[in-house]
Formats: C-alpha cells, sequence, structure tokens
C-alpha cells in the first residue's frame, strides 16, 4: 500500500482528525465528537476526513 503524502495547502477542504483537533483546539475525542455532529464526517474506504466548512457553519450555528 502506498504512503499517503502530506501537501501543504492554505485552504485545505476536508482534513483528518488530527488537522481537526489542531484547528479547533482540542483533543481527538472532543475534535470527533464535533465533526460528527457537525455532519461533517466523510469515509473513504479507510479514510476519515472532516468537512473544515460544515464545522464552521456548526460552530457559527451554536454560537447564536
Amino acid at each position: 500500500m502506498n504512503k499517503t503524502k502530506i501537501r501543504a495547502t492554505e485552504q485545505p477542504i476536508a482534513v483528518d482528525i488530527e488537522g481537526l483537533s489542531a484547528r479547533l483546539s482540542c483533543g481527538r475525542a472532543t475534535a470527533r465528537k464535533i465533526g460528527e455532529q457537525a455532519g461533517a464526517k466523510i469515509v473513504i474506504g479507510r479514510r476519515v476526513l472532516y468537512s473544515i466548512e460544515k464545522v464552521k457553519n456548526y460552530l457559527l450555528y451554536l454560537e447564536e
């Protein structure tokens, strides 16, 4: 199996759990919970990504 290459981008559309927890400044469990509640979870094979846009919209909704 080929190793996943990490490419630096300024505006990613989706991130893994490590990227999401870094963006939210919280732990992996909390980031996973927020991502699933936001409906941002994207599963491609064994890989799990989270949509940044959906998480942002969810947090703005909670803020109101």
